[in-house]
C-alpha cells in the first residue's frame, strides 16, 4: 500500500483557498455564461436540435428509452429538463443547468481535493473540475462556442471527482462514509449520463478501493449505488432499465455511430496521440519505481478505459491527461531522480492537455463577448426556443456537398473508379448525392412551411434523416419511440404516418440506411408518394 502523502513531507491544503476557487470558478464561469441573456452558438446546430429534442419531450414528462430512443443517459438532460419545465427559455436553461450540476458538485470536490490532495494542487485541481462542469465548448482547440456533447464534460468530471477518491490513500482527512458516498455516487452519475465512463471506469475504481485498503468505503459506495438503483427503480420501474440496455445495444450495432470519430488504433498511436499514450506508460513505470505501487498499478489499469472513452466521444479528445498529471504529481517522492523524471512526465501531459484546457476555460468568456448582431434564433417561430442563437451565416445561408463523380453528374466516367459506395435505390429510385452543410435552420424552416400549407400539420413524420426535428419547426407530433439523433434502426417508424425523404439531407449515409432498412423489412411496400418537391419526397403509410 502507498503511503499517505503526508508522510511524504506534502503539507495538508488550506480548505478556505479550496472552497473560495470552487466558489469562483462557478461565480466566473457560470455568471459569464449567464449575464449574456441567452446562448449563442459557434458550431454544432444538429447536436443542439438532438439536445433540445430531448429536453422538450423531458419537459413535457416523457422518459428516455421509454418514450424516445437514446443511447445517452437520463441525467445528462435532466437538469436542463428541470430549468425548461419550469418556464425558462431552452438557452437559459441550458446555461442555468451548467450552473446547478457545478453546485451539486462542489461538496464532493471539495472533498476529494481537501482529503487526497497537497496544498499546491488542491485548488487546481478543484478548479479544472469546475472548468470541465461550466464550459461552452467539448474540447478540442477549435474555438467555436457549442453545447455538443456536454454530457461528455459532465462524466470527465465524476471521473474526476471518483478516480483520486479511490486511487489514493487518504492523507489529510479521513471519512470512510464520506468516501463511500461520493465514489458511489459519481459511479452512479457516470452510468446515467453515459454509460461508457462506468464501464471504463468502475473495475478500476473498485481494484483501486481493494489496493488502497478502503473496505469500509468500498462497501458504502455498493450501497450508495444500490440505493440510487432502488430509487430510480421505484420511479420509473424496471422497464426503463431494460429499455436503456435496448438502446445500448442499438448504437453497439448501429452502421453509422459505433465510434464516432477515428479508429482505435490511431487513439493508441496517431501523432496527435502518441505523446499522451507514451507518457502514460513512462508515468507507470516510473510511479512503480519511487514506490507509489497503488498509484502506478492504478495508472496502468486506467490507460485502456482512458483511451476507450476517448475512442467513443466524438473528437477523441484526450481529457485524461490533466488528471494524469494530478495523479503523477500527487505521488512525487520528495527528492531524488524519481521526482525530477516524474514531475517531467507530468509536465508533458499538462502540455498535451493545455490548448484543449484553454478552450474549455475560456468558452464563457468567448460566449459573453459575442456580437448578437451576427445571430438568428436556431429555432424559427417557437417562442420558448428564442434565446438559443445560431450564427446567421451558418442557420440560413445553405451551403451542400455534391458528388459530381455519380450518374448524370459532368465527371461520371470516374465513378466505377473513385471507390464511392454505389447509392441506394428506393421504390425504383436512386436519388442523388447531396448532402447540407449550413443552413440548418432554413432547411427546418421552409420544409416544415411547406407542409403546413398543404394541409399536413399535425402528422406524424419520419424523416430518412439524421434528425427528425421538424416539429420543434412546426406543429408535427413527435414520434412515439422515435430517436431524436439517428444511431441505427427504424425507432419510431411504426408510429410515423408518413415518411420524408429529403432531396439534399443533413446526412446521406443516414437516409440510405433508413431507406435500406425499410425496403428490408418489406414496409417499402405500405408507402405511396403523395407530394414532391425540390426540397423533400413524402410518402403516405398505407
Amino acid at each position: 500500500m502507498d503511503k499517505p502523502l503526508k508522510e511524504m513531507g506534502m503539507r495538508q491544503a488550506n480548505r478556505t483557498s479550496v472552497l473560495i476557487v470552487l466558489m469562483a470558478a462557478i461565480l466566473a464561469l457560470g455568471g459569464m455564461a449567464i449575464a449574456k441573456s441567452g446562448f449563442y452558438l459557434g458550431k454544432h446546430e444538429g447536436d443542439t436540435l438532438h439536445m433540445v429534442e430531448i429536453v422538450s419531450r423531458m419537459a413535457a414528462g416523457q422518459l428516455p428509452h421509454i418514450d424516445f430512443m437514446t443511447p445517452i443517459g437520463a441525467l445528462a438532460f435532466a437538469p436542463i429538463a428541470l430549468f425548461k419545465a419550469n418556464g425558462f427559455g431552452i438557452g437559459m436553461s441550458v446555461l442555468w443547468a451548467q450552473v446547478l450540476m457545478a453546485l451539486a458538485f462542489v461538496l464532493p470536490t471539495f472533498w476529494v481535493a481537501i482529503s487526497r490532495f497537497p496544498r499546491l494542487l488542491a485548488a487546481p485541481y478543484g478548479f479544472v473540475v469546475m472548468v470541465l462542469i461550466l464550459a461552452l465548448v467539448h474540447g478540442e482547440a477549435e474555438s467555436g462556442v457549442s453545447i455538443s456533447m456536454h454530457y461528455n464534460r459532465w462524466a470527465w468530471a465524476a471521473a474526476y471527482v471518483a478516480i483520486p477518491a479511490a486511487l489514493f490513500v487518504p492523507q489529510f482527512a479521513r471519512n470512510s462514509l464520506f468516501d463511500g458516498i461520493i465514489i458511489g455516487l459519481m459511479l452512479s452519475v457516470m452510468a446515467m449520463i453515459k454509460v461508457t465512463y462506468f464501464v471504463a471506469f468502475a473495475p478500476v475504481i473498485v481494484v483501486a478501493l481493494l489496493m488502497t485498503g478502503q473496505l469500509r468505503a468500498f462497501g458504502i459506495a455498493i450501497l450508495t449505488g444500490l440505493g440510487v438503483v432502488a430509487i430510480l427503480t421505484a420511479g420509473m420501474g424496471i422497464g426503463f432499465w431494460l429499455a436503456y440496455v435496448a438502446d445500448l445495444q442499438t448504437v453497439a450495432g448501429s452502421a453509422n455511430r459505433a465510434a464516432p470519430g477515428l479508429p482505435l488504433a490511431s487513439i493508441l498511436a496517431a501523432p496527435a496521440y502518441e505523446g499522451g499514450t507514451i507518457a502514460a506508460i513512462a508515468g507507470v513505470i516510473f510511479l512503480r519505481r519511487a514506490g507509489a505501487n497503488a498509484a502506478g498499478m492504478g495508472l496502468l489499469l486506467l490507460i485502456p478505459g482512458f483511451i476507450y472513452v476517448t475512442y467513443q466521444n466524438f473528437g477523441n479528445d484526450p481529457q485524461w491527461l490533466l488528471l494524469m498529471a494530478f495523479i503523477l504529481l500527487a505521488h512525487r517522492p520528495d527528492q531524488g531522480d524519481e521526482r525530477a523524471t516524474i514531475t517531467g512526465i507530468a509536465l508533458m501531459s499538462i502540455a498535451f492537455a493545455t490548448p484543449s484546457f484553454l478552450n474549455l476555460a475560456y468558452s464563457p468568456f468567448r460566449h459573453f463577448n459575442a456580437d448578437v448582431e451576427r445571430f438568428t434564433p436556431l429555432i424559427s417561430g417557437t417562442p420558448d426556443n428564442a434565446d438559443l442563437y445560431t450564427l446567421t451565416a451558418r442557420a440560413i445561408r445553405v451551403d451542400a456537398t455534391v458528388a459530381l463523380d455519380t450518374e448524370g453528374q459532368p465527371y461520371a466516367k470516374w465513378q466505377d473508379q473513385s471507390g464511392r459506395d454505389a447509392p441506394v435505390s428506393f421504390k425504383g429510385e436512386t436519388f442523388g448525392n447531396c448532402a447540407l452543410d449550413s443552413g440548418i435552420t432554413a432547411y427546418f424552416t421552409d420544409v416544415s412551411s411547406d407542409l403546413t400549407e398543404v394541409g399536413y400539420q399535425g402528422a406524424k413524420l419520419f424523416t430518412a434523416d439524421l434528425l427528425n426535428s421538424f416539429w420543434l419547426y412546426g406543429e408535427f407530433e413527435p414520434l412515439t419511440g422515435g430517436a431524436p439523433w439517428y444511431y441505427g434502426g427504424l425507432s419510431g417508424f411504426a408510429d410515423a404516418e408518413y415518411l420524408l425523404v429529403p432531396l439534399c439531407p443533413l446526412s446521406v449515409e443516414a437516409r440510405e440506411l433508413i431507406l435500406t432498412e425499410i425496403t428490408e423489412t418489406g414496409a417499402d411496400t405500405t408507402l405511396t408518394e403523395v407530394r414532391r418537391t425540390p426540397l423533400y419526397v413524402l410518402f403516405e403509410k398505407g
